[in-house]
């Protein structure tokens, strides 16, 4: 007989047709099957006669008619063009021509495992793929299906993809803040290549890695492993200065990130807060290179060395600086190109590395420069280019994405934006809800698709997106077990992966040294109540823990210069919270707990502590003149989210946030006058207003204001000299300035803030305000549009 179209014959004759009970029967037996032969013929005579099919990242486009055929050849491999059109007919109340039937070309259901035994083209799969083409969305309904039209279980393994017609490669938005681009789509044509990309961004190891990073390592390992095209990248913030990165100098940090098999990263800003010398020895220990398109690290004597040429493949320049790499999986090779958050010289300390764009706000600038190295990979025929970019708030990434072409997928970091999809499972105990959908997808310059993808910080999760490509490149296919997966214990054993050893024995090593200081001699105070420092509260709104660590950088302030007013921090300076999360389904926060070293419930310890106030800013004191404050207060609240976001002792003021932020030009000029603060008060110990500052936004006129902050933001930093840490315009406003002294280090370091906090809770404990959760309770930082103004209430 004529060759059948798509060669069904050989495929469909594997699982022997006996198996085909229920269609054979209803070709010629007495036992018809009603439901599946009624079931059949509506669904062939009904307009939506195609179904696309997912698996493992590859999508096909069957028709009603390609199963047909194939479940003809099914029945009968030997079957002629006429009695294939019979059966179809009789089965799905369809009517083949000759040409439907002829045709040469290889069977789209011979490369598929749609039941995932592990053994593609059987009759389970083909039960599967007629399952999806009638609607069926989970194992369970493919089953039941499979029962009725095969007479038979179609031996799904659990948590099998079933996706049918309903099936899209995105799904709507859910009102989450972040969306897709509305119009965006992906290739209409066929898949050619699938690669799993593995990602993770600001691992930024504290306390809680010491549990999690293990785990990470073991569910990284469990995806890995069911996938065999597989990139694993990350996109900045390796590591950052505090109780973990101490215990080792940050050897732990980069042997973790070595052992779990990271091919190629980004630079981030945390790489360089201790500046380029202890950056430069780390580098040099990582198993793959760090990538940055935008810093030139020529100056430098302590990078310049590790830097190569761009573009060479990743795993032949270990521990060296490029600006872009390949990474090549089952033979398709991958354009990678790093970037880093222009905001470098205002918070962390690069030295003399020159970061490019000298404006920080120029995106487009920026996407010029990524866009040299995507245009050196596509004129060598790489059509498949990943871009880690480490720009610190994910809206930056968002308008990248747009201004740039042939960039196919983002993955962005520095801003701990939770991507998720329904299906994920959402690590609640730290507070966050996904902030949109997993990927983002958006249209290139050119109009073609981008996915954007990020996770949570300190290893929470494994990212993981699936896409397929076109053969000229083009995204074509987000397979949708694409998410974010929790690093918790049901992660683990729910990806049957194993916690990489090296992986473990680093952060023992970590552990042992840190244990002691969370007992013993090392407690300082105590809590009834959690302190909240989580970033996204931290960097949004007052929080008990903001106004305990402002008031601690006050009393100290005041045992060197008693006529200091005023503490201001910033909340990026803030790592994590002082508390625990109760046990349960519940999961309530709660103050410290316990443990065998000595500490009791509600101790506050020195790795507490520590592990909140991660950089131990050391506290300046200087004078301001009350436009000076008010500009200041201003600068504060001008980037809600950001780290800049303000947090304060001794001071209440009201906000309104739909008025003009203020913005600087980078001698500290302003560039744009801020109209959100609308009213400011000194307050006393009890919260009390006792002197206007600003009314109705307007300054009230008065003495200079003393105040304390950190020296991190009063320093000019070293290429906007008008300019402090997180770009606070201190140094055209302060005069008088004093450096508390910095002997010491750590806990015993005089001036610096975690002894601050240390001495403030030796004389203040316990500490029992609660976190103001409710804007009616956030006295000290009034957004009117939540609440009312009260803060010059009473004078």
């Amino acid at each position: 007989m004529t060759q059948p179209k798509h060669g069904v014959k050989n495929l469909l004759w594997i699982g022997g047709a006996a198996s085909l009970i229920s269609l054979a029967v209803a070709c010629g037996g007495t036992n018809t099957s009603p439901t599946a032969l009624g079931s059949l013929e509506e669904l062939g005579a009904s307009d939506s006669s195609t179904v696309t099919l997912y698996f493992d990242g590859d999508a096909q486009t069957f028709e009603i008619n390609d199963l047909a055929v194939a479940v003809a050849l099914f029945l009968n491999p030997d079957a002629t063009i006429a009695e294939i059109q019979q059966t179809a007919q009789d089965i799905f109340d369809v009517t083949l021509t000759d040409a439907d039937i002829t045709g040469a070309g290889p069977n789209p259901l011979a490369n598929f495992d749609l039941n995932g035994d592990g053994t593609p083209g059987t009759i389970e799969d083909l039960g599967v793929a007629i399952a999806a083409l009638m609607n069926a969305s989970d194992v369970a309904a493919a089953e039941a299906m499979c029962l009725d039209i095969l007479g038979q279980s179609c031996n799904i393994a659990p948590g099998t993809l079933i996706p049918g017609p309903a099936a899209t490669p995105f799904p709507p938005g859910l009102g989450l803040p972040l969306q897709s681009d509305p119009d965006v789509a992906l290739s209409s044509s066929a898949p050619v290549f699938t690669v799993q990309v593995l990602h993770a961004a600001d691992q930024e190891a504290g306390v809680d890695a010491i549990e999690f990073a293990p785990r990470f390592s073991a569910v990284l390992n469990g995806l890995r492993a069911q996938f065999n095209n597989t990139i694993t990248v990350a996109s900045g913030d390796l590591w950052i200065p505090g109780p973990f990165y101490n215990a080792t100098g940050g050897v732990a940090d980069i042997n973790i990130n070595s052992a779990l098999g990271f091919q190629a990263a980004a630079l981030g800003n945390h790489e360089f807060d201790l500046g380029t010398n202890p950056l430069s020895g780390l580098i040099g220990r990582a198993t793959f290179p760090y990538l940055s398109a935008n810093l030139d690290f020529s100056p430098n004597s302590d990078l310049s060395g590790l830097v190569v040429d761009d573009g060479q493949p990743a795993d032949t320049i270990p521990g060296q600086l490029a600006k872009s790499t390949t990474i090549t999986v089952g033979g398709e090779t991958f354009g990678v190109v790093g970037l880093t958050t222009p905001l470098l010289p205002n918070i962390a300390s690069p030295g003399n590395v020159i970061v490019e764009p000298s404006n920080p706000s120029d995106l487009a600038a920026l996407a010029a420069i990524a866009q040299q190295q995507v245009d050196s990979f596509t004129a060598q025929g790489i059509n498949k280019i990943i871009l880690l970019a480490h720009l610190q708030q994910i809206q930056n990434e968002i308008t990248l994405a747009g201004l740039l072409q042939d960039v196919d997928i983002i993955v962005a970091g520095g801003s701990d934006t939770l991507l998720a999809n329904p299906s994920n499972r959402i690590l609640t105990q730290f507070g966050k809800s996904p902030s949109g959908l997993y990927p983002l997808l958006f249209n290139s310059a050119t109009n073609e698709p981008v996915a954007l993808v990020n996770t949570d910080r300190e290893y929470r999760y494994v990212g993981r997106l699936i896409a397929s490509f076109d053969e000229d490149g083009i995204l074509a296919r987000i397979n949708p077990l694409s998410g974010a997966y929790a690093a918790d214990e049901q992660g683990v054993a729910e990806s049957g992966g194993s916690p990489i050893p090296e992986v473990v024995e680093a952060v023992a090593s970590v552990q042992e040294v840190i244990a002691e200081k969370d007992g013993g001699d090392s407690i300082f105070g105590s809590t009834t109540v959690f302190l909240q420092g989580e970033r996204q509260n931290v960097r949004t709104r007052e929080t008990n823990l903001g106004n305990l660590t402002a008031d601690a950088n006050l009393f100290t302030a005041r045992q060197t210069d008693s006529t200091v007013a005023v503490s201001i921090k910033n909340g990026g300076g803030i790592r994590a919270s002082i508390g625990a999360v109760e046990p349960g389904p519940d999961g309530n926060l709660i103050p410290p707990v316990g443990n065998a070293f000595g500490k009791q419930d509600g101790d506050i310890s020195a790795l507490d502590i520590e592990n909140s106030l991660r950089f131990n800013n050391t506290l300046t004191l200087l004078t301001v003149s009350r436009e000076g404050l008010k500009a200041i207060l201003e600068h504060g609240v001008a980037n809600i989210g950001g780290g800049q976001t303000i947090q304060v002792g001794g001071v209440s003021f009201s906000f309104d946030p739909a008025g003009t932020a203020i913005a600087f030009n980078g001698d500290g000029s302003i560039a744009t006058p801020g109209t959100r603060i609308r009213n400011v008060a000194l307050i006393d110990a009890d919260g009390n207003p006792i002197e206007a500052i600003v009314q109705n936004g307007v300054v009230v006129p008065g003495a200079d204001i003393r105040l304390v902050t950190l020296n991190f933001l009063a320093a000019p930093s070293s290429q906007n000299p008008g300019l402090g840490g997180d770009r606070y315009p201190f140094p055209v406003f302060a005069s008088d300035v004093v450096q508390l002294e910095e002997e010491g280090e750590g806990l015993s370091q005089v001036g610096g803030e975690q002894k601050a906090l240390a001495d403030f809770l030796a004389a203040n404990s316990p500490f029992t305000q609660p976190d103001p959760v409710n804007p009616a309770d956030r006295n000290r930082i009034q957004d009117i549009s939540q609440r009312a103004d009260t803060v010059l209430t009473g004078l």
